[in-house]
């Protein structure tokens, strides 16, 4: 532990643990530099997010800022190259170039979601014929499972499914980014705990560009981070969450980041279940996601975005509490999870208003009353 704590390996030799902070304000102050700059761009070729029924905001805003997230991205990157060193970082780079041209593609132009989903598939495919793949697990009292040919299904399906998670979460000022910094702060701590130098590296350096993209997107934002950071960070997310948590191939490894990452993927979850009750298409856009449900609940704009946060955290630390448990104690926390979220699911409409079997069951529970016995009256 310690020695993770004090150095990461930099090619042949040790790098200290100052470089680490070096790395975060370089990545943070480039980005907090490029921010200003992008906006300009936006603004000249007219990538704005106009106003419209299912958006918050009620002016058109430049929303190319993500490429801001990339430039202070790489500007970090390069300071720790050749560490972060890993064997599947080329591939990696590639996969995340096609995605931030995707992403720029679509603030610039709105492409359909099929085009959009091909992109993240492509990039997706990229990085598993990297070698990068969840290709096995071990149970608990039966051993490892090994997944075969089913390996690259199941993380191509985890790549383009976060990524997809952290674009229909980028609905508020500051909310995709706060939530994206939570998650990697407990990616860092996750990565320290179990020496994952890559994954660790690569957390610090996002976590830099997305705190520094925050000085101009929290409420009231200057820009959106649009599609182009969006995408991005939720294809970045996934893959530190390969390199660091699923390569460690137990079954309680692979629910760790799931836990870390509950708000976005549920939030996905539920608004997939919920277009399929409604039979609409997945891909129909709508306007009863998390974020919704709490403004239409009566909350600003701003303690929306906190409440985020704070489940968030909640979950952050729901993972690191999880990782420490025994195994019986982990399936009780699972259920309990599991339980947390329908209940709150339910209870601010997120399957919709007619769909609450537990809130329903409580609130037929809680009306029965004991049944009494006859009163006989005597003559």
């Amino acid at each position: 532990m310690i020695s993770v704590i004090c150095c990461l390996k930099r090619g042949d030799r040790l790098l200290d643990t100052y470089h680490y902070f070096i790395a975060f304000f370089i990545s943070l102050l480039v980005t907090i530099i490029a921010t200003p700059f992008v906006k300009k761009i936006a603004l000249r070729y007219n990538i704005v997010d106009k106003p419209e029924n299912r958006k918050i905001h009620m002016n058109s805003k430049p929303r190319l800022g993500g490429l801001a997230i990339v430039i202070g991205v790489a500007a970090g990157y390069l300071y720790l190259t050749p560490a972060p060193y890993s064997p599947y970082m080329p591939k990696i780079i590639i996969g995340a170039i096609i995605i931030t041209i995707v992403g720029i593609l679509d603030d610039k132009f709105t492409l359909s979601p099929k085009a959009k989903l091909l992109g993240q598939i492509i990039a997706a495919c990229i990085v598993v014929s990297s070698g990068l793949l969840v290709d096995f697990v071990t149970i608990p009292f039966y051993g490892k499972v090994e997944f075969g040919v089913f390996s690259y299904a199941i993380t191509i399906l985890w790549i383009v499914g976060i990524t997809n998670a952290m674009n229909l979460i980028d609905g508020l000022d500051g909310l995709s980014a706060g939530v994206s910094t939570i998650a990697l702060t407990f990616f860092s701590i996750m990565a320290v705990i179990d020496s994952q130098f890559v994954a660790l590296g690569l957390s610090i350096i996002f976590l830099g560009a997305t705190i520094g993209f925050l000085f101009f997107n929290f409420h009231p934002a200057e820009i959106f981070m649009g599609d182009t950071g969006a995408l991005f960070l939720g294809y970045s997310i996934s893959i530190i969450s390969i390199l660091g948590l699923f390569k460690s191939v137990t079954l309680f490894s692979l629910i760790i980041p799931v836990i870390i990452l509950a708000v976005p993927i549920f939030d996905t979850f539920f608004a997939i279940i919920r277009r399929l009750l409604n039979k609409q298409k997945i891909s129909s856009p709508d306007r009863r996601h998390l974020h919704h449900r709490l403004i239409d609940m009566g909350f600003s704009h701003k303690t929306t975005v906190f409440i985020i946060y704070g489940v968030s955290i909640f979950f952050g630390i729901s993972a690191l509490v999880f990782s420490a448990s025994t195994l019986w104690g982990s399936l009780l926390m699972i259920s309990l999870l599991l339980l947390i979220l329908q209940l709150t699911a339910e209870l601010i409409g997120l399957i919709g208003e007619k769909r609450k079997p537990i809130v329903t069951f409580l609130k037929r529970l809680s009306s029965t009353k004991p049944a009494t016995k006859p009163v006989i009256k005597r003559e």
